[in-house]
């Protein structure tokens, strides 16, 4: 219905746009490997700035809207899904998880799929709880954590 994976993600981007929200950077699209590793094929990924009057809560629902537009239904972990959209960071808040959403998101930095194409538009950016450095973070990632910009 969409096309290919990269066309879901363009797709999804243009439904954020058309429910208000302001892309105003965005990575280049990479492959990525499953997590956990699966005999599920590569990923498209990717990563978007977004300007909103959303809160975060609000915001991750939003998210939650949009993969529902596409299909989406979540009832087992790391099932097999046509998008997955997550709320990496906002600013440079920090929660507990005491209210979702948890900020940072609790596995962003253990991703390649979230930090390569960090990378792309913060170069310079910090995990807020730890302070450590974007570069730091993906030298620290596992041999199992692949990503390839996507030709």
């Amino acid at each position: 219905m969409y096309g290919s994976p990269q066309d879901i993600c363009e797709a999804a981007i243009g439904a954020l746009q058309d429910h208000g929200i302001s892309v105003v950077a965005r990575s280049r699209w990479f492959r990525t490997a499953p997590v956990p590793v699966s005999d599920q094929p590569w990923f498209v990924n990717g990563v978007i700035a977004v300007a909103t009057g959303l809160n975060p809560a609000d915001l991750l629902s939003l998210l939650h809207e949009v993969e529902a537009e596409f299909g989406r239904t979540r009832s087992i972990r790391n099932e097999a899904r046509l998008l997955d959209l997550d709320l990496v960071a906002y600013d440079d808040l920090v929660t507990d998880g005491g209210t979702p959403p948890t900020l940072p998101h609790p596995r962003m930095h253990e991703r390649a799929f979230v930090l390569f194409p960090l990378s792309d538009i913060a170069p310079d950016w910090k995990h807020p709880a730890t302070g450590i450095d974007l570069s730091d973070l993906i030298a620290a990632l596992p041999a199992d954590q692949r990503a390839e910009p996507d030709a």
